[in-house]
């Protein structure tokens, strides 16, 4: 029995075993506690901390010369820098900004067109909910070199997010994306709204998070692909996407999911239409980027997997010879070992599904396409996959 349990022990931990990542999701402060993403206060020292988006970081902070301004203790000589006008507010924005800025709000807030009526009672605090979703989305973007331009800046291509309610004629907003604008029915903050719908809807997952990177993948696509050099690569792959949407979203919501849709896409919403797949597809790559980077920011890594099934083989890559390929792959690999297990441990619980999807080998290619797509335009990608 002993032995057994050692076996298992080594067989959890083994796999996940090695180096931090690149972009840790934990920080000490200056006390030596342990900070997260989501800190504005240190719960043992009461130190005022603030994330800095372009280095991926929670730190500390002390005064600086000028009133209101701080220094950073993780980087005394970075120089100074303001907290967000945010921070007071119900979003609770917990980033900072460089004190030689003109703006009052960080790089996240900076996206928001419309804010919640915070009149309404139960809105404060589903707005608290949403900027948490969309800074950790924004934080992400940034990590893999994404350009995050907001309309304020450029109306034409720039992002931009509404989180509104029912209008005064009682209609609820319809959650989307148009142009670089994100809109957001502000009752998706709800838990039992959201679980309401998803079950309606027969989805197997529904979150804010996942709203907002399924959304941004519609406007990554007029970013990156849409009149680019590679929009033919993503025609043969995803198909065409000058076929009628609105055909498809009729065909969708009469006959459903093609029967055999699971062994081609990552959803059944991703069969709807070549625009859809890539969005459905950009997001289930974001979460798999972001949860195996946290992974390997606990002190996680997947160089020694033992699989007790048949791993993905580099012919389900999209280019199966670049000089990537491997390193993707292991990536992919590893997410499946993670998932698997972290799907255990929610049952373990009585709770559904922490990853309730199968990949199938086809879409494989398809998340390569995009993790290509993103390494070009941002330069970043590849550093997370150093597993």
């Amino acid at each position: 029995m002993h032995r057994f349990f050692e076996q298992l022990s080594s067989r959890i931990i083994a796999p996940f075993m090695g180096e931090s990542s690149r972009n840790s999701k934990v920080w000490p402060c200056r006390c030596g506690q342990s900070l997260f993403f989501r800190n504005s206060q240190c719960l043992a020292c009461n130190a005022l901390l603030g994330y800095q988006p372009e280095e991926s970081r929670i730190t500390s902070l002390s005064p600086g010369a000028q009133n209101g301004t701080w220094t950073l203790d993780a980087d005394p000589d970075a120089g100074l820098f303001r907290r967000c006008a945010n921070l007071d507010t119900p979003a609770a924005c917990n980033w900072l900004l460089p004190a030689n800025v003109d703006d009052a709000l960080c790089v996240a807030c900076s996206l928001n067109r419309t804010i919640p009526d915070l009149s309404d009672p139960d809105n404060p605090e589903r707005w608290r909910k949403v900027e948490i979703a969309k800074r950790r989305l924004v934080a992400q973007l940034i990590t893999l070199g994404l350009q995050v331009i907001p309309k304020t800046v450029d109306e034409d291509t720039g992002l931009a997010f509404d989180f509104i309610g029912v209008d005064l004629e009682g209609n609820a907003p319809m959650t989307g994306h148009a142009n670089g604008l994100i809109t957001l029915d502000i009752k998706e903050a709800d838990d039992a709204h959201r679980e309401q719908v998803r079950a309606q809807m027969h989805e197997p997952y529904r979150t804010l998070l996942g709203h907002f990177r399924h959304e941004v993948g519609h406007y990554y696509w007029d970013r990156l692909i849409a009149n680019g050099p590679w929009l033919d690569s993503f025609r043969q792959l995803f198909g065409d996407e000058r076929a009628s949407y609105a055909e498809a979203l009729d065909r969708h919501y009469l006959q459903g999911a093609p029967l055999d849709w699971p062994q081609h896409y990552v959803s059944a919403y991703a069969t709807m239409h070549p625009w859809e797949d890539w969005a459905e597809t950009w997001a289930h790559y974001l979460h798999m980027m972001d949860a195996v980077d946290t992974a390997l920011g606990f002190g996680m890594s997947a160089r020694e997997m033992d699989f007790d099934y048949q791993p993905f083989p580099p012919s389900t890559l999209y280019e199966p010879e670049h000089p990537g390929g491997e390193a993707f792959l292991s990536f992919v690999n590893a997410w499946i070992e993670l998932a698997g297990m972290l799907n255990e441990l929610s049952r373990s619980m009585g709770q559904p599904d922490f990853y309730p999807f199968v990949l199938p080998a086809p879409a494989i290619a398809k998340l390569h396409f995009i993790h290509l797509v993103i390494q070009q335009a941002g330069g970043k990608a590849d550093e997370v996959l150093a597993l």
